[in-house]
């Protein structure tokens, strides 16, 4: 569903990404972890079209995003939680997607549901929200479309313990309905609780991928992540 193929990104003197390679299969959920600046966004960007890789490719479907027919509707994102104009409500924001998506308005209500927004919240402007009350209209807003792929640029930021489980559960969920999921995050907890697969990546390299129970057979994967977070910069076993 989802392929990173040999993909680098060099900005001017800075390899943002190098040679980075890995894939996403339908029905899992995939975390690519790792601290602040390693690359992640940059990967799911340039995935997403919207930015370019120096070279290799990153496909959905076995093609570019931007050659998908109706892309929105195959592929849901979430990127940035402030992008949601702050004088409108929830409500009015997801509405404004389902038009451009061809949706009838009850797909709002739909997904205002799934994600535990409430009727009260959801007639609130945005610039009252809190950061996880925006990731909940964040991953409202992605899924409107009933995606098979789902991009989500650290999903967990601004949640509570609470909302932390919910979050899980929704990506489990959608995972074994079928979806393909990726997500990024630097919380190593996150993706042991809901991963099938860790792609763990430094510097804009790939450091070690695969099940859980692969990645903690001889080294733990707690000890890899250390040594990434205290600056190592090798291959992991």
């Amino acid at each position: 569903m989802i392929e990173f193929n040999h993909v680098s990104k060099v900005y001017k003197e800075v390899k943002a990404l190098d040679d980075v390679s890995f894939t996403v299969g339908a029905g899992s959920v995939t975390a690519f972890l790792g601290p602040n600046g390693a690359g992640k966004s940059t990967a799911l960007r340039i995935l997403v079209g919207l930015s370019r890789a120096t070279s290799g490719s990153a496909t959905v479907f076995g093609r570019a995003y931007a050659e998908l027919d109706g892309p929105a509707h195959r592929v849901g994102t979430m990127f940035a939680p402030n992008a949601y104009h702050p004088g409108r409500t929830g409500r009015e924001s997801l509405t404004l997607g389902a038009m451009t998506l061809g949706l009838p308005r009850r797909r709002v209500d739909e997904v205002l549901d799934l994600v535990g927004l409430t009727h009260r919240e959801s007639r609130r402007v945005v610039k009252g929200y809190s950061l996880g009350m925006r990731q909940r209209l964040g991953v409202a807003h992605a899924l409107l479309g009933r995606p098979g792929v789902l991009v989500l640029d650290e999903p967990g930021n601004g949640l509570d313990p609470q909302g932390m489980r919910w979050m899980r559960g929704l990506l489990r969920g959608l995972a074994d309905s079928g979806c393909a999921v990726l997500l990024s995050s630097h919380l190593l907890h996150e993706a042991e609780e809901v991963a099938d697969r860790v792609v763990v990546v430094g510097r804009g390299r790939v450091l070690a991928q695969g099940t859980m129970d692969e990645l903690n057979r001889g080294r733990t994967l707690e000890q890899t992540f250390f040594d990434l977070t205290a600056g190592a910069d090798r291959s992991v076993a």
